[in-house]
């Protein structure tokens, strides 16, 4: 029989890229997906899966809609990547953000837990837990947790839930600690796809200027199509346990935003570039860089789209999507 999975965050970036390395290993995916009039599912449809997913209604603030639906699915593996990711909107959004991504795991694991208790369960934790903390200029597992804002606060909760049920009723749950992780399906208000859409739009002569924050931010970035292989990766082992997910170099977004100009071609970045302060956020991650020896040596995972690789990725899709969308209007 083939093997299901349940991913909640179906329609965001990681969800996507989850489900076609799945299907491509033969499993029935099952994607939950909140009660839209009109859902997006621009992302799935770019990765061409659209159709090979069963849909199932559910929403990580309802209890009883997860616990029908693992009642239902009994899946053999949870992967939840439903979130308020975004971390400006958390300090905007700090009740929701804490609804949604700490009491939302809690209500998850409850329902596997009584449902289905040998399904085996993920969490996308994230780097941002870290906040100010590092040990010689690197994060890893043994770094202790300063979150810099509630969504990094709110996921904090939901990685010590996640151990607590594992050490508490022997299931198996594991913690991806994902360092920042971006592609051509990067929601538009993250600061990476900002830049490449930004750039596109400078090289097709649709802006004249970039407005972005704090440039000198430091971020570990990868591509998600390669971090998504570690979050399966985790869930195949024998033993489950918690894991860092990153590159190990770290780069500013001044540099993000430099090798953008250059994958379009586009001499002398500075001068489309407008510092804009309302896209400060109150209190600032300066560095973060993951360690990922563990996730090398036990899981055999390493990241295999380099930073240059990434960045070029993304500006070529983006430039891509306003020429095509240029065909379509004169057609």
């Amino acid at each position: 029989m083939k093997k299901t999975a349940l991913i909640t965050g179906i329609l965001g970036q990681d969800g996507p890229y989850l489900a076609k390395l799945l299907l491509e290993k033969d499993y029935k995916v099952y994607g939950m997906t909140r009660r839209y009039s009109l859902p997006n599912f621009g992302n799935v449809e770019y990765l061409g899966i659209h159709h090979d997913i069963d849909y199932v209604d559910g929403d990580m603030t309802d209890e009883s809609s997860l616990m029908n639906i693992i009642k239902s699915v009994r899946p053999d593996e949870v992967y939840n990547l439903a979130a308020q990711s975004f971390v400006k909107a958390s300090f905007e959004q700090p009740k929701f953000t804490t609804d949604v991504n700490a009491l939302g795991v809690l209500y998850l694991l409850n329902a596997i837990k009584y449902f289905s208790p040998t399904s085996r369960f993920y969490q996308a934790s994230t780097s941002e837990m870290f906040g100010l903390a590092n040990d010689g200029g690197y994060q890893d597992e043994n770094t202790n947790f300063h979150p810099r804002s509630p969504y990094g606060v709110s996921k904090v909760y939901a990685y010590w839930m996640t151990v607590n049920y594992r050490e508490s009723y022997n299931m198996f749950t594991a913690n991806g600690i994902l360092f920042n992780h971006e592609s051509p399906i990067r929601g538009i208000q993250f600061v990476t796809r900002k830049i490449t859409d930004g750039v596109a739009k400078i090289k097709l002569g649709l802006a004249t200027e970039l407005r972005l924050g704090n440039m000198e931010a430091k971020r570990d970035w990868g591509f998600a199509g390669d971090y998504v292989e570690a979050m399966w990766l985790m869930l195949q082992t024998d033993k489950p346990d918690d894991y860092v997910v990153a590159t190990g170099e770290t780069h500013s977004v001044q540099e993000f935003v430099e090798a953008a100009f250059a994958a379009a071609d586009i001499p002398d970045w500075k001068k489309y570039i407008t510092i804009d302060p309302r896209f400060k956020r109150p209190a600032e991650v300066p560095h973060l860089c993951g360690r990922v020896d563990k996730a090398t040596k036990q899981l055999g995972w390493k990241p295999k789209v380099s930073f240059a690789e990434l960045v070029k990725m993304m500006v070529e899709a983006d430039i891509k999507r306003y020429e095509m969308a240029s065909v379509s209007r004169q057609s």
